[in-house]
């Protein structure tokens, strides 16, 4: 067997056995191409030694901790696959540890900064409700980006107060939507949506661009981008910089780790947890407010 077929067959796995995004599934590969340029040894057939010394190499060239721990957990993934397929009967990657990694607190926007960013869409523009429906559904639903590009007509249930989401690895979720947020997108959809020349295959698909096609995770970056600019805002934000903002006011307001974790679809709640970092003054309120010798 050799690189072209396993990762060939890697793929398939990734994408029909695992589920995974198209997203993750290219980081998957692409981290697995920097090993083919280092080695010319069959994928059955390398050794422990040499992976290791591929690792070595990689972590003097000034990546980040955060790409080298990728970088072996795809490798650890690609080779569980081959052991589990029956092409090999170890792993040479098995004793690597992944670089500790800092924790990295995701940037927030205030309330007032999201109001200033969405007073600052053009909304004589077509494209400006449009865009004035993204940023509130990015915030008001705490998606991901490719969650809201992949939003349709069909995951909207407007009056039971929920959208559907499909996430990571193709799994779906019901995510309370706001009166608030729901008069933003009805508003697009029925006095601007209405009038797009809409191109086959994609008529179920609530956000589009000039073409009539579905927006693309690039597109919405840049409308940000661009937003960020025109308001003055300084920060560095980015679709996640929403979803982020919905998590930690939601939390500053009394919400439980629990329901953010099922409304943002983290299969883990210690992937949640980070919010609790965000802001020491909450913890010490919690901690005056809630433990029995404070309460009087």
């Amino acid at each position: 067997m050799d690189w072209d077929e396993a990762i060939s067959e890697f793929k398939s796995y990734l994408k029909l056995e695992k589920s995974l995004s198209e997203n993750t599934v290219n980081s998957y590969l692409s981290d697995l191409s920097k090993l083919t340029e280092y080695t010319k040894t069959p994928p059955v057939k390398i050794s422990r030694e040499e992976v290791e010394s591929f690792v070595y190499d990689y972590s003097k060239k000034g990546y980040s901790e955060r790409s080298q721990s990728r970088l072996i957990s795809s490798l650890k993934s690609f080779f569980n696959f081959l052991r589990w397929d029956g092409r090999r009967e170890d792993s040479p990657v098995e004793l690597l540890e992944s670089p500790r990694l800092q924790m990295k607190l995701p940037d927030t926007l205030s309330e007032n900064e999201i109001n200033t960013l969405i007073g600052a869409i053009d909304l004589s523009l077509p494209q400006g409700e449009r865009n004035r429906a993204i940023l509130e559904t990015l915030y008001g639903c705490g998606l991901r980006v490719s969650e809201l590009t992949e939003l349709k007509l069909s995951d909207l249930f407007f009056k039971e107060n929920f959208i559907k989401v499909t996430g990571k690895g193709n799994k779906q979720r019901l995510v309370p939507i706001s009166d608030y947020t729901i008069k933003i997108i009805n508003f697009y959809k029925n006095e601007v949506r209405v009038h797009s020349d809409i191109q086959k295959g994609f008529e179920d698909y609530l956000f589009l661009n000039r073409r009539g096609r579905k927006l693309t995770r690039v597109m919405i970056f840049t409308i940000i981008k661009d937003l960020a600019e025109t308001s003055g805002i300084k920060k560095r934000i980015s679709p996640h910089t929403f979803r982020h903002s919905f998590a930690t006011h939601l939390l500053k307001n009394g919400a439980d780790l629990r329901s953010i974790q099922l409304m943002l679809g983290h299969e883990s709640i210690t992937t949640t947890e980070i919010y609790t970092h965000l802001d020491d003054n909450l913890l010490r309120d919690t901690v005056l407010k809630f433990h029995p010798r404070n309460i009087r």
